[in-house]
């Protein structure tokens, strides 16, 4: 039981570069989960579409509770390529999320954001570094962009982006150092609870 201790390692307000650092990070774990975890949170119509033509399969609710007369939750459960623009605007801010193949969309998914927070997840494996004695633990490592964000399970909206580097429920602070090296950065901060 427990989360991942996410561990900040790049910091920038130019989303293609927080995702091209991700994606170097990536491609060091031993092994990767099939699919990637995306969220967003859209806020104008265009956003919506955008996003609905990139992920037709992903799950769109309302973005803040909202209740109906009797003091009922309200679920959003329209068809946003059905829906036209005048009657889903009442619904915003919406958040999404989806699952897709790694590897799949995740570049153009970076590049359909809007000023909405956002992540990306890619959860895996570290490989073994047996010179410091450390093993990966499949359950926590991976990597991840919080866009317009610096907590890895999401605070207060920022300008900028952050990578996170997640491992074991520990902290193994040698090995997010090592990462950050890796794409020439260091540990940005204290460990945060990640997933």
């Amino acid at each position: 039981m427990g989360n991942s201790r996410a561990y900040p390692v790049f910091r920038t307000t130019d989303a293609s570069s927080a995702y091209a650092r991700a994606e170097r990070l990536c491609a060091l774990l031993a092994t990767r989960e099939e699919e990637v975890k995306l969220f967003a949170e859209l806020r104008t119509v265009a956003e919506v579409r955008r996003m609905a033509g990139l992920l037709p399969r992903a799950v769109f609710e309302y973005g803040e509770e909202r209740t109906g007369p009797a003091g009922e939750e309200l679920w959003f459960d329209l068809d946003v390529a059905a829906t036209d623009d005048t009657a889903l605007r009442p619904h915003l801010p919406l958040d999404l999320t989806a699952d897709a193949p790694a590897g799949s969309v995740e570049e153009r998914f970076t590049a359909a954001l809007g000023r909405g927070m956002a992540s990306v997840d890619w959860h895996g494996l570290w490989p073994d570094d047996p010179a410091a004695e450390l093993s990966g633990v499949g359950k926590y490592d991976g990597v991840q962009i919080v866009f317009h964000g610096d907590e890895a399970q999401w605070g207060q909206w920022t300008e900028e982006h952050t990578v996170f580097v997640h491992v074991d429920k520990w902290g193994d602070l040698p090995r997010a150092r090592k990462l950050a090296a890796h794409i020439g950065s260091e540990v940005l901060g204290e460990a945060q609870p990640g997933w």
